[in-house]
């Protein structure tokens, strides 16, 4: 046989031959199956460690939105104690790589709307104030077990928002800390349209009677017949003082003596005027609750006094009252007030209940008083004597000079007082929150002078004054007789120093519903005293050629003397009216009654 055949048989007997094919065919593989393997085993390393990578952030983005004041601390130690210790920070608009040693993590407070309407993916805003939300995105380098030899390690990239709703209940308001029945009775029987008749004791009992406001709500929701609607939805119609004034009085833990004169309030309210309840109270996002619905940890309560008030001003669909107290007010022969309330700035709620950057505010109010001081027979007690030479009532003040009548034309003005809630911390928990308001009073100007009735009631321009009649005399000289001769004058007084104030809640304050003042500055003169001390008087004499200096240094002391006899009742007026309206002199008195964290949670 030649040799080529020989080969060509030899081969042939090979390609037949099929003992130890596996043997050969796994030799060849198994290098690409173990390396294959140990990509498999890379990248379900990799899976794992971005899924537990996933759950540190959504710890710490919960952990941050809880304490969002401390947001990068929380996320940081958040971080460190789960086995990430090294971690460099990137802010915004910038862009750091990790490293095999280091981490990188973005903290970006904003704020988030759960709001179905918008895209998922825009329902948090980067950097909006007030802040309810954190969004934490991590970035580390992963660990490659077998392919580290021949490819770079790659980033893994994880991102978390979560969010949380910290809300308090608070108003602004002012409280009456000595009571003037008749002043109330016929302050409210003006503002409500009807003959209010009520007791000292009624309405004390009135303000230590704490009113459940989502109660009333409830209540308030049977009076206007709806039925399986949300808090808001009831807020959003309108309602009259006496519906209101019923729905209070049905309230549930509500004492005898406050029911009672509640009910008389809605019997005696003949006002058809039907007020926006959304002026009156915000809800915030505790409205979206069903009636009978409560949140929990966040009590929402106000003076029962406090409530009937606003909503008696609300109420009033003119803004502008008067009343005739008569002789009522001791000193004084007769008395009318003027009252003109102007709508809160931006239709805030004098009520609220919400997160950082909600605002209450009272109304703009303008009191108008004008007053006959009483001038006694016979001797007053100031040492002037009762004229007799003329005819004419009066005090003889010596000289041929007789006081025949002593007029208190008195204007006070209230700008709006303002409480801001801004900020809500619980850094252990609910026994550590803490609410901080900035609260700032109105700013009050007085004057003792006359006034443009007919811009009273607009709010939207100033008040314009003039010198007013503030006394009026008789002057019998030798030849000449002088039956009324009108001494006119006016003085203004202001308290400014606008400066906003924080106040602080602890749980115990809210728990307590404690009541903090901040003022203007301290009055170390009554209103009226100031105004009277600063009085400039002037007389027009006729062309007579009298000596005017003598004359009104004759008659300046006389008035301020009956003048400053009757400040007491006067600013006791003053007061109560204000107190009343839900206003103060220069002072502005806060109340937080319910407060949560809120529960931290994940949202994208």
């Amino acid at each position: 046989m030649s040799i080529k055949g020989g080969l060509m048989a030899a081969t042939r007997r090979l390609v037949a031959d099929r003992s130890a094919n596996f043997a050969v065919m796994t030799a060849l593989c198994t290098p690409v199956a173990l390396a294959l393997t140990a990509f498999a085993i890379d990248e379900g390393s990799l899976y794992n460690e971005r899924r537990a990578a996933q759950s540190i952030v959504d710890l710490a983005a919960i952990t941050a939105a809880s304490n969002i004041t401390n947001a990068r601390q929380a996320v940081l130690t958040t971080l460190a104690d789960n086995g990430i210790t090294s971690v460099a920070v990137q802010q915004q608009g910038t862009n750091v790589a990790p490293t095999a040693t280091k981490a990188v993590v973005q903290i970006v407070p904003g704020r988030y709307t759960g709001v179905s309407t918008i895209a998922a993916g825009n329902r948090f805003e980067a950097g909006k104030l007030p802040y309810n939300a954190v969004q934490v995105s991590l970035k580390k380098q992963g660990t490659l077990y077998f392919a580290g030899s021949i490819m770079a390690p790659p980033t893994l990239g994880t991102t978390a928002i979560a969010s949380a709703q910290p809300q308090a209940a608070f108003s602004v308001g002012s409280r009456l800390a000595s009571l003037n029945g008749g002043i109330l009775n016929a302050l409210l029987g003006g503002l409500l349209g009807g003959n209010i008749s009520l007791s000292v004791m009624d309405y004390n009992s009135l303000v230590s009677a704490d009113v459940d406001v989502l109660s009333f709500t409830d209540a308030l929701a049977t009076q206007l017949h709806l039925t399986g609607v949300s808090y808001s939805d009831v807020l959003a119609s309108k309602a009259t003082i006496g519906q209101i004034a019923t729905a209070m009085a049905n309230v549930p833990g509500l004492d005898h003596p406050a029911k009672i004169a509640l009910q008389t309030m809605a019997s005696s309210a003949t006002s058809t005027v039907k007020i926006p309840l959304s002026t009156f109270i915000d809800l915030g996002s505790v409205g979206d609750l069903g009636i009978g619905q409560k949140p929990a940890g966040l009590n929402v309560t106000a003076s029962a006094l406090s409530m009937v008030t606003a909503a008696a001003a609300l109420a009033n669909g003119t803004n502008q009252v008067a009343v005739n107290l008569g002789a009522t007010i001791p000193g004084l022969t007769s008395t009318t007030v003027s009252i003109a309330i102007g709508e809160p700035m931006q239709n805030s709620a004098w009520l609220a209940v919400g997160e950082a950057g909600t605002v209450v505010r009272t109304a703009q109010t303008r009191i108008k008083l004008n007053a006959s001081v009483g001038i006694g027979n016979g001797n007053n007690g100031n040492g002037y004597g009762n004229a007799n030479g003329n005819g004419n009532a009066g005090v003889n003040l010596g000289g041929g000079i007789n006081l025949l009548a002593v007029n208190l034309p008195l204007n006070i003005e209230v700008a709006y007082a303002e409480a801001k809630l801004t900020d809500i911390t619980c850094p252990t928990g609910p026994s550590s929150i803490k609410v901080s308001i900035a609260a700032q009073p109105g700013v009050v100007e007085a004057h003792l002078a006359d006034s443009n009735t007919s811009g009273f009631a607009d709010f939207t321009k100033p008040q314009s004054f003039s010198d007013a009649e503030i006394a009026d005399v008789s002057l019998k000289l030798l030849l000449i007789n002088l039956n009324l001769l009108q001494i006119k004058g006016s003085s203004a007084f202001s308290i400014t120093n606008m400066a906003p104030t924080t106040l602080t809640y602890s749980a115990a304050d809210i728990a307590n519903k404690a009541i903090k003042t901040v003022s203007t500055r301290n009055l170390t003169q009554s209103l009226t005293t100031s105004l009277i001390n600063n009085l400039s008087l002037s007389v027009n004499a006729l062309g007579l050629g009298l000596d005017v200096t003598a004359l009104l240094g004759a008659v300046k002391p006389a008035v301020t003397t009956l003048l400053n006899g009757v400040t007491a009742p006067v600013d006791d007026l003053v007061y109560n009216v204000l107190g009343a309206l839900g206003v103060h002199v220069g002072e502005a008195d806060v109340r937080v009654t319910g407060a949560t964290c809120g529960r931290s949670v994940l949202v994208q």
